[in-house]
């Protein structure tokens, strides 16, 4: 189950090790460049495993020091040694043995930011996925768990601070100038969970009371100066801890819960037991520097990475290949979570934007797998949305196929089951069936098959019979390494809305499985049969999207219109209005293309207008409705030779249209939605401001726009006002004196802070248009842009190639040089970044013909480069395969 360079790893060659680790001791002596640890680790021979196997210990880049066993010195011939393995002979028969490793290894060399490195003075590890086995050799694989002991000896000047997983045992002076820190944690767990930080740090503490009366310390450390902005980011804790014992009956284990924010991280965060750790824009938040929507995704990721704590701490994955287990799961737990916190409606239709945005294309592209993969090459590469945000997906379908009681059922014989293990997707799947008394082997599917389902339904109604017939039929597409596919389980929630806007209670159906308001489409077609149904209704159907797939349901706008106005669901309201816009927006970008005359329904207009002015719907709600499908949804739907400008100018036009004609309604909520008083991140408060600032962008279509953008900009009072404002400056008047002395205040006022800056940088690289690919090259020499921080490359490089389809996607091919060039230079010290970014280029082949040629030139060009990372090789030869 090694993973070496390019060597695909197949699930069906899955053994367990042929030795079980009993306890891991690990004593570090950092120093900047020389750190040196002594791991001493105590094994045993599995039963009926062959004397003769060896033990073999992964490595990376690793230089081997000492090697004992039971601390005599081990001779050269017991062992092969190379920097990414080491393979030890002739070891005890039945009898437990010592095995001693000392590794030196240089924390400030290492640039890829996974293992131990060191950054801004700060030791800090990431061991996720593979990463440990950068600090020393060790079976570095999922389903290897033991208790670990940590001893940190370090300057004590430089280094007040030595964090590592567990209780803290004690400390101390060590030597002259030195002093140590013990940590012991008792819960066996996998080495990628391993954590150590180190360094001078401010922090923040605070305590909570567990269901079982028990005192939990909780502490947040930050660069000093920076721990008011951390109050947050403790109040989000506190509320995780609380929920999850309220509705998962999780409490937590251990005498202190810490986090620790660095600047100088690969991902958002990570879920070590008990010491996580944070890409510092996940935890430090405050009125004057972070957007409403920061504030939302702090409150998210803390809650994720500390749900973690049973759903991927307590019980782990067997193997990477059931990451989804510990994923998926988790993200359906921190949505539950957000939605309570917030708008359930509004936070549905968050996710499924998201969904369809990012995983809806993966799927349709040559980077699709399924949600457990079979085969890898590369694991970094499967920390994707498919396994993320489809995983989660599948974990709420079964929620929806069992009901909330079922559900619960599921998840606490899980728990009880498999608490201390390394389980697997049907051990998870298996404790639902046993708890219910179900067979979910054909819904299980939905983990082994890729690609989106499309359901193509229709609807007849007779009036002499009083029925409703509905017709579906479901077609999973081809993907990679899968061309044919079998029929799923696919969960539809329903609602009958009759002429009066009420919702038709219970009626009589058949034709197949029904529970409650949910049909469920088990078969390749299938036709299901409402009786009583007094006169024609109009049917909302995959309501709160309860599976994830593509419909395709042929409505009226005089239906869709019902649906947006009456349906108690208001996801489906809004996925009505979306189904309104999309047929404006196709057509524009159409027009658009052939030079034609762009028009807009005047009754899509006056029915999302009605639900803007709508006082009955939550402001948070209307802002959602105004934010019309994106131009990466047009092209989505269009499928296929897609031209960007066109969809850019056709939308511009639609936008423009909806602006004048409601120009006196988004002048109403423009005056009327800031919140009195002072700024406060309440979901009540940010969703008055994302409607204000809805009503902003809007009225920069109509005359005055810019004017009264560049006053909002200058009376903003906090950072959401403020980088909206400058948004719709930058965005609608790139040119305008006005938004070049907006930027220019912005970047003075926030030079000396770089997660504000980060947004600064972003607005820019997402001005629509060509020309915004030289701002781009022009802000990669500003003394504020750091190519090595990954934040910073996500806010300009990465901005550029997800978020701005019209500059990216540039006529002449610049734009995916220009990733190309990126993804060369990033690749050798951080590769991780560099094969994220590759992932902009994953729909190549979707785009008009021209444009399609110079992104395989682009690609090819990186496929030439003498020595890729296997992160970006891997993904290089998907995206290019049959090409």
């Amino acid at each position: 189950m090694r993973t070496d360079t390019g060597q695909i790893v197949h699930l069906a060659d899955y053994r367990p090790t042929d030795f079980v680790l009993e306890r891991v001791d690990l004593t570090f002596e950092l120093d900047p460049q020389a750190t040196r640890l002594e791991s001493r680790l105590i094994f045993h021979r599995r039963e009926g495993v062959d004397a003769s196997a060896p033990l073999v210990l992964d490595g990376d880049e690793l230089v081997l020091t000492e090697l004992r066993l039971d601390q005599n010195e081990m001779p050269a011939s017991q062992y092969d040694l190379s920097p990414d393995q080491l393979v030890i002979r002739d070891l005890p028969g039945s009898e437990p043995f010592e095995v001693t490793v000392i590794t030196t290894i240089n924390p400030e060399a290492n640039t890829q930011l996974m293992g131990l490195y060191r950054t801004n003075g700060v030791y800090c590890t990431q061991c996720e996925a593979e990463g440990f086995r950068r600090i020393t050799y060790f079976p570095d694989r999922p389903d290897v768990l033991a208790p670990y002991t940590v001893t940190i000896i370090a300057d004590k000047a430089a280094n007040p601070v030595l964090l590592s997983n567990g209780n803290f045992l004690g400390g101390g002076n060590y030597d002259e100038g030195r002093h140590f820190a013990a940590w012991f944690d008792p819960f066996p767990k996998p080495s990628y969970l391993f954590a150590l930080v180190a360094g001078d740090l401010g922090v923040v503490e605070d305590t909570f009371i567990t269901m079982s009366e028990r005192e939990v310390a909780l502490k947040i450390y930050v660069e000093h100066g920076k721990e008011d902005r951390a109050a947050y980011a403790m109040d989000a804790l506190k509320r995780s801890m609380k929920w999850d014992e309220e509705v998962f009956g999780r409490e937590y284990d251990l005498n202190i819960f810490m986090i620790v924010a660095v600047s100088d991280f690969n991902m958002g965060a990570m879920e070590n037991k008990g010491l996580n750790v944070f890409n510092d824009k996940y935890v430090l938040a405050d009125p004057e520097t972070a957007t409403d929507q920061d504030y939302a995704n702090i409150e998210a990721i803390i809650a994720h990475e500390y749900f973690h704590n049973w759903t991927g701490n307590r019980i782990t994955c067997r193997d990477w290949f059931q990451l989804c287990l510990k994923e998926g799961l988790t993200v359906y737990r921190d949505h539950e979570f957000s939605a309570d916190q917030r708008s359930r409606a509004v936070k549905r239709i968050a996710e499924v934007r998201h969904l369809k945005a990012e995983q809806f294309q993966e799927d349709g592209g040559p980077l699709a797998h399924p949600v457990r993969p079979t085969a890898y090459r590369e694991i970094n590469n499967f920390y994707t949305t498919t396994v993320y945000e489809k995983g989660s997906e599948v974990t709420r379908m079964i929620a929806t196929i069992l009901g909330k009681d079922g559900f619960k059922k599921g998840m606490d014989l899980y728990f009880e089951r498999h608490d201390g293990e390394a389980a697997t997707v049907e051990d998870f799947v298996k404790s639902f069936e046993d708890a219910n008394s179900v067979d979910l082997k054909q819904f299980s599917l939905w983990y082994h098959q890729a690609g989106t389902p499309l359901v193509t339904a229709s609807g007849i109604y007779d009036a002499v019979a009083k029925t409703f017939t509905l017709s579906l039929e479901q077609m999973i597409p081809a993907t990679p390494g899968q061309s044919t596919k079998q029929p799923m389980h696919i969960p539809l929630s329903y609602a009958l809305i009759q002429d009066n806007g009420a919702l038709l209670d219970a009626p009589k159906v058949s034709g197949g499985q029904v529970t409650g308001d949910v049909l469920h489409l088990t078969e390749k077609a299938q036709v299901f049969v409402f009786e009583n149904v007094p006169t024609r209704p109009v049917l909302s159907l995959n309501r709160s999207f309860s599976a994830p797939i593509n419909l395709d349901f042929k409505q009226s706008t005089e239906d869709l219109v019902r649906i947006a106005r009456h349906d108690t669901d208001l996801f489906a309201r809004w996925q009505a209005l979306t189904d309104l816009a999309l047929p404006n927006l196709l057509q524009a970008a159409k027009d658009a293309r052939e030079g034609k005359a762009i028009s807009c329904d005047p009754v899509f207009i006056s029915t999302l207008l009605e639900a803007a002015a709508d006082e009955a719907l939550e402001p948070a709600f209307r802002a959602q409705a105004l934010a019309l499908p994106s131009e990466a949804d047009i092209a989505r739907e269009l499928g296929s030779n897609i031209d960007p400008d066109a969809i850019h100018k056709g939308r511009q036009a639609i936008l423009k249209a909806i602006a004048e004609s409601g120009q006196s309604v988004f002048e109403r909520l423009f005056n009327t939605m800031k919140p009195e008083g002072a700024f406060s991140p309440d979901a009540a408060s940010a969703g008055k401001r994302a409607l204000r600032n809805s009503a902003l962008g809007y009225l920069a279509y109509v005359t005055g726009g810019t004017e009264r953008a560049a006053k909002a900009f200058a009376d903003a009072d906090n950072m959401t006002d403020m980088v909206q404002a400058l948004t719709v400056l930058a965005h609608r008047f790139p040119e305008d004196a006005a938004t070049a002395e907006a930027l220019a205040t912005f970047v003075k006022r926030f030079e000396n802070n770089p997660l504000v800056l980060d947004k600064w940088f972003a607005l820019q690289a997402t001005i629509p248009g060509g020309d915004t690919l030289n701002r781009v090259n022009a802000l990669m020499e500003h003394p504020l842009y750091v190519a090595t921080n990954p934040n910073r490359v996500r806010s300009l490089v990465g901005s550029l190639a997800f978020a701005n389809p019209t500059a990216f996607n540039r006529a002449d091919g610049e734009g995916y040089r220009l990733l190309g060039a990126q993804v060369t230079q990033i690749d050798p010290r951080n590769p991780q970044l560099a094969a994220r970014l590759l992932t902009a280029m994953r729909s190549w082949r979707a785009l008009d013909a021209s444009r399609a040629d110079h992104a395989r030139a682009a690609l090819l060009e990186i496929d030439r480069a003498p020595k890729l990372s296997t992160d970006v090789r891997d993904l290089i030869e998907r995206m290019l395969k049959d090409s």
